[in-house]
């Protein structure tokens, strides 16, 4: 454990960070899997409307620095690729 102030300052911030960080990281993948939902459900209205909301969130995570921006690009084009499938 930390002994000088400004690094137990630093080990309360990291744990709050990591707390929210993982709250964006959950709410990203919620996205992915509700345009997943839908496409498996077959309604393209739904997962179109999905699919919109979901690129909302995952650029956001990616301004944020929760996750690689080419990892984003990669889940972008293979729900669009599912949805235009349909």
């Amino acid at each position: 454990m930390a002994n000088i102030a400004s690094a137990k300052k630093r080990a309360r911030q990291a744990a709050v960070r990591r707390q929210h960080n993982i709250m964006l990281a959950s709410r990203m993948r919620s996205a992915v899997k509700r345009v997943i939902k839908a496409v498996r459900a077959g309604d393209k209205a739904v997962a179109q409307q999905a699919y919109h909301t979901a690129v909302s969130v995952l650029d956001s995570s990616v301004n944020k620095g929760i996750v690689h921006k080419n990892k984003v690009a990669r889940h972008k084009s293979r729900l669009n690729t599912r949805i235009r499938a349909m």
